[in-house]
């Protein structure tokens, strides 16, 4: 059985495909991508606390 098995492996073509782009320019467009994401999340920075108006957190009172 694991002969038959080999020779059917064997006996099958293997193709090869070629990438779209440059391997190189997969790690430029991951780049890319991760500072664009980080631009984004930059942009909104501060954006909770400026949405939650000018309420101000104090400390509660002390109970004696």
């Amino acid at each position: 059985m694991s002969s038959s098995l080999a020779t059917l492996y064997s006996s099958v073509e293997e193709t090869h495909r070629e990438l779209p782009m440059s391997a190189t320019m997969y790690g430029v467009l991951a780049l890319v991508a991760f500072g664009v994401l980080l631009g984004v999340l930059w942009f909104f920075r501060g954006t909770a606390q400026k949405m939650s108006g000018s309420h101000t957190h104090t400390r509660a009172p002390e109970r004696g």
